[in-house]
């Protein structure tokens, strides 16, 4: 069996295009710039810990979207998903990276007030690291994915450039929404929504005892995650 199996590859190819669209309306009321969501922050606590949560969590959900469409592709096309994943896999890492930025501004505007956080994170906002010479990936990874996803046959041409429209989505810390972020967020869901659902679709029922013993996993996982939270 290889990871990530069916299951969770299927999931992940509808959950996380889903979850990334959903951060990115959220948040669409607010301007564009950093101070403009920093002071979202300071108004809209709830609203905007939630965009930036569900961005955050589709980001890290579509880890296992690409690792799967890689590996499909890599059935005709090797090359070309091996560079393909790697490419889209790193851009996802940054965008992890920046969301622990976003969660550190967020803290800062809680505890020092909107106007001194903005201070703050204008004053190291173009510090490099190692992801800034990575910055390139976010965006050419989604287009190689594309190509490769089309020579593959996995994806028709519309997809593939709805798919490939995901490089439109803005990069860097607390960004916020525009007509291009919703673009690129709903091309994802158009090229990987369907196959997710194709893919789930073509499992077999899970047994009564596979949902028995799953189930307390589940239940495990979440406790554990509540418990780590208050660690």
């Amino acid at each position: 069996m290889r990871f990530p199996n069916e299951w969770v590859g299927g999931t992940a190819l509808v959950a996380g295009p889903v979850l990334l669209l959903a951060g990115v309306l959220l948040r669409s009321p607010f301007p564009f710039f950093f101070p403009d969501q920093l002071r979202a922050v300071a108004e809209h606590p709830a609203l905007m810990t939630a965009s930036y949560t569900a961005f955050l969590a589709g980001n890290v959900v579509l880890w296992a979207a690409v690792a799967h469409l890689a590996h499909r592709i890599g059935e005709r096309r090797p090359g070309w998903a091996a560079w393909a994943g790697v490419l889209v896999t790193v851009g996802l890492f940054e965008r992890t990276f920046h969301a622990g930025v976003d969660h550190a501004a967020f803290s800062a505007v809680e505890h020092l007030g909107a106007e001194r956080a903005t201070e703050l994170v204008a004053a190291g906002y173009g510090e490099l690291h190692l992801f800034s010479f990575l910055s390139f990936t976010i965006m050419a990874g989604w287009v190689v994915l594309a190509v490769a996803a089309r020579l593959g046959g996995e994806l028709d041409g519309v997809r593939a450039v709805a798919l490939a429209s995901a490089a439109l989505m803005p990069l860097g810390v607390l960004k916020g929404t525009e007509l291009l972020s919703v673009a690129g967020a709903a091309g994802l869901c158009v090229a990987l929504v369907p196959l997710g659902v194709r893919v789930l679709a073509g499992q077999p029922r899970p047994s009564g005892k596979t949902v028995l013993v799953a189930l307390p996993v589940v239940l495990g996982i979440g406790a554990l995650a509540v418990v780590s939270s208050l660690g």
